[in-house]
């Protein structure tokens, strides 16, 4: 059962007439009420008024995160603080943090986003989720609370950490529905099988919602097999709304876009050219209902591509593919550009190690070159002291490497548990490169 069937399953030229009337007022209220957009308009030779169609806009410029570091807090604003009711922010670890402000609107359509996704996952207004997303400026546990208000759902907000009692709580209060990070949900299902339980069986999971990260396909199927339970993945960002911006159905063949609040286009990053659909690039997101901060043609950084065929699920709205990088996050090692994700896909094509992992980056391999080191853990089940299997598992999984990356990695295998988890985002990379000069 849809949760929104009127909007989710419009019929597509009226999807695009509502898009083209919601893209004029974000654009007016941009221009009247903020002077960046203002300005960076005017320079550009635009206004609202030479929006025709959706094309037109092309016409205007983007914004990037670091235009809103430098109208840190609150220059975006195109409310007055009388109106706001939440602030969120980026940690501001690379850098100043980026500061959103939300009206009473916006997080009700917040909430409506996300809210799709518990339907995606068959969740109700009688359906019980556990929010073990961090809460606080950080998007992701008020985002999945809102939305599991807005359902009218029981919310359980855990946040993260304290793991035995996430686990406790799950099992005494039925939770059927988990949204966390991959990283995190991973390490529940396995903290609840060392403490005995069998995550399919003892609790009551049916649900998941996971993102904030990236994830392998192999991790996402162990995952859910280890909790019997369907995964959604999703997509969001607080410089355009937070976690809801895209969500996955049952198909499990993309994510949903929310476009009856965001107009998405994919350009080329390197001549900033629109793309068609079905072509590789990044994505680039235009706010259509958001009051206190628009936010017009944001560069998000992240590499997908548009899916437009029609969905068997019935959900009209166009979807965006799984993510494959970011072209900010991507390592170059060696001039090659490395993701993350492609080294995880490595990992979990072997059954003796798991996806608890870092990459450790530094200057000299001895060589002159820059060396690359993977930790990673073995299963639990795997004997670490049978010398023959562990070369085995090294020589197969440097070999996968070299093929898919054309790099040489050192590979270390080291016992299940030696790896810090995480209880938010986990820590994947180690660049101590720049700390060797």
């Amino acid at each position: 059962m849809y949760f929104q069937p009127e909007i989710e399953t419009m019929d597509r030229d009226e999807l695009k007439k509502l898009q083209l009337e919601r893209l004029r007022e974000t654009l007016r209220n941009a221009y009247d009420n903020v002077e960046f957009f203002h300005t960076s308009f005017d320079e550009a030779g635009v206004t609202p008024d030479d929006l025709h169609e959706l094309s037109d806009l092309s016409k205007f410029p983007f914004i990037k995160k670091q235009n809103m570091r430098d109208n840190y807090p609150n220059k975006l604003f195109a409310r007055p603080l009388k109106d706001v009711i939440r602030y969120h922010a980026s940690s501001g670890t690379t850098g100043q943090a980026t500061v959103v402000g939300q009206t009473k609107n916006d997080l009700k359509n917040w909430g409506d986003c996300f809210a799709r996704g518990i339907a995606m996952v068959g969740g109700s207004a009688e359906s019980t989720i556990q929010v073990s997303y961090g809460y606080g400026l950080f998007t992701g546990g008020l985002g999945a609370h809102q939305g599991g208000e807005s359902m009218g759902c029981a919310v359980v907000p855990a946040s993260s950490g304290n793991t035995k009692r996430q686990i406790q709580m799950l099992k005494d209060l039925k939770v059927d529905i988990l949204c966390c990070t991959p990283s995190y949900a991973l390490h529940i299902a396995d903290t609840a099988i060392e403490m005995g339980y069998d995550p399919a069986k003892d609790l009551s999971v049916s649900g998941l919602i996971l993102g904030a990260e990236p994830a392998s396909q192999n991790m996402r199927d162990e995952i859910s097999t280890k909790f019997g339970a369907q995964y959604c993945d999703v997509y969001g960002l607080s410089e355009v709304m937070g976690p809801g911006v895209a969500m996955e159905c049952s198909e499990h063949a993309g994510l949903h876009l929310a476009e009856d609040q965001f107009y998405c286009e994919i350009i080329d990053p390197e001549t900033m050219e629109p793309l068609p659909d079905g072509q590789w690039g990044e994505l680039v997101i235009t706010t259509l209902v958001r009051e206190c901060c628009p936010m017009v043609r944001y560069r998000t950084r992240d590499l997908t591509r548009i899916i437009s065929e029609p969905c068997a699920c019935g959900r009209t709205h166009r979807k965006i593919d799984k993510l494959i990088g970011r072209t900010d996050d991507m390592l170059i090692i060696r001039g090659v550009n490395v993701f993350p994700s492609q080294i995880e896909q490595c990992i979990t094509d072997i059954e003796e190690i798991v996806p608890h992992y870092q990459i450790i980056l530094t200057n000299d391999d001895g060589q002159g070159l820059e060396k690359v080191q993977l930790d990673v853990e073995c299963d639990p089940s795997f004997r670490i002291n049978d010398e023959i299997q562990l070369s085995r598992i090294k020589k197969e999984l440097a070999a996968g490497l070299k093929s898919n990356l054309q790099i040489a990695v050192v590979v270390n295998i080291v016992p299940s548990g030696t790896i810090q988890r995480s209880e938010g985002k986990a820590k994947r990379v180690i660049d101590l490169r720049k700390n060797l000069h």
